[in-house]
């Protein structure tokens, strides 16, 4: 296969760049499942937006405080100047955010000094890919391929050619582009315990490694303080930040509070680790009591049935919740257009790494950072544009692939725990 630009990945990084290319353009989505199986979909809480000029100092400081002032301040400053355009962007598209008549209404989560997170009940994520999804879908320029398993890049001279991969029957195949656009999200599916979809392998980390690729805080690695606890198998089922935003608190075995929940997240997992090992238990507790029982079923739906699936009425009772591996800060180094180190190759949303997070994302700024970024590297794609002259035919040696799930997996975990050694 041949296209103009190829974008592998399906969640908001991949679809939004894919839609603000011209329609001239050919372009082919890959992605390794359904492409509704991407954790933007899974996204609860919500989206940040800069409110009005004078809500953009505590912004601004409210994500470099949460990412320990390690984070990129021109990049903050990117997304936070383009957040109310992106939010134009989604309406256009047919994202209805909770309003109040005509006005939105906005939501506060751990580590924002004020309410600046606009939301779609409890499933905000889903509402914006399954739209930005729906409008790709329309466009005749653009191609969907699901099933899809990137296992190789077409490397020539450090510039990027397109993919090798193979479909759900492992028949490989090779995808030449111009330019390609890396968008796999995060690294959870080497994980035991993870909010993330378990085919999220960091598939596109083992590749930046094998070719030399930039890289950029690789172990830095966000635990979501509230995940359901179940002994069950399978992704643990993310109770968003917002509850705790909205009132919620969170309790040890003896019914008593023992924590600000509204401190930044690696702060309030420190605290529940530390109960529970004072405790000898494997979770603590939350409680939504402080909340209006009406509240919780307009705003937390799908959190007030999920935990009813799991036995919990949660108007009722506190509910076991324990941190789990959420989101990667960390990822292939990019500069402000989402360019990577290797010529003709871009990356976008949480494989990517332009600084924004820091050593600790605040919440809701995850969907907001990957369609800003995900917008500059189509914008500039289009800016420099040239074709590949030199075609070639690939010849794919299935056989180097056998294990490569194995090889790409430990070389990730290798990599991660040489970085986190050089920081102590």
């Amino acid at each position: 296969m041949k296209t103009d630009i190829l974008i592998v990945g399906s969640g908001v990084a991949g679809l939004y760049c894919a839609l603000n290319l011209p329609k001239e353009k050919q372009v082919i989505i890959a992605t390794k499942n359904k492409a509704r199986r991407s954790d933007s979909y899974l996204a609860q809480g919500g989206i940040c937006v800069l409110r009005d000029k004078q809500d953009y100092d505590s912004f601004y400081e409210d994500t470099m405080k949460a990412g320990h002032y390690e984070n990129n301040p021109d990049s903050v400053h990117i997304m936070i100047q383009a957040s109310q355009e992106i939010i134009g962007d989604l309406v256009s598209y047919g994202v209805n955010f909770e309003i109040n008549g005509e006005e939105f209404i906005y939501t506060r989560e751990g580590a924002h000094s004020k309410p600046r997170i606009l939301f779609h009940e409890d499933e905000t994520g889903k509402e914006i890919t399954s739209r930005l999804l729906e409008t790709a879908r329309n466009r005749e320029n653009i191609t969907i391929i699901e099933n899809y398993t990137m296992v190789d890049l077409i490397v020539e001279d450090n510039e990027c050619h397109g993919i090798i991969g193979h479909d759900e029957n492992e028949v490989f195949s090779a995808i030449q582009a111009d330019y390609t656009v890396i968008a796999t999200g995060g690294i959870g599916g080497i994980f035991e315990h993870s909010t993330n979809y378990k085919h999220l392998t960091g598939d596109a980390i083992a590749l930046a490694l094998k070719y030399d690729i930039k890289l950029q805080h690789i172990d830095y690695i966000q635990i979501h303080p509230t995940t359901l606890y179940t002994e069950k198998e399978g992704r643990e089922f993310l109770i968003s930040e917002s509850v705790r935003g909205e009132g919620a608190i969170l309790l040890n075995a003896k019914g008593q509070r023992f924590v600000n929940e509204l401190l930044p997240r690696d702060d309030v997992v420190k605290a529940i680790h530390s109960e529970m090992a004072k405790e000898g238990s494997k979770h603590v507790w939350l409680s939504l009591a402080p909340i209006p029982e009406e509240e919780i079923k307009t705003h937390f739906p799908n959190i007030y049935q999920r935990c009813l699936d799991e036995g919990y009425d949660i108007t009722k009772e506190p509910i076991p919740v324990v941190p789990s591996q959420h989101y990667f800060m960390g990822g292939i180094d990019v500069d402000r257009y989402s360019k990577t180190s290797m010529s003709r190759l871009y990356a976008a949303g949480e494989t990517a790494c332009n600084g924004v997070h820091g050593k600790n994302r605040l919440a809701s700024n995850s969907l907001l950072e990957s369609l800003v970024f995900a917008k500059r590297a189509a914008n500039r794609i289009i800016e420099d544009y040239s074709k590949i002259t030199s075609e070639k035919d690939i010849i794919i040696d299935e056989a180097q692939y056998k294990n490569y799930k194995e090889e790409y997996k430990n070389a990730i975990i290798e990599a991660i725990e040489k970085e986190r050694n050089s920081h102590e």
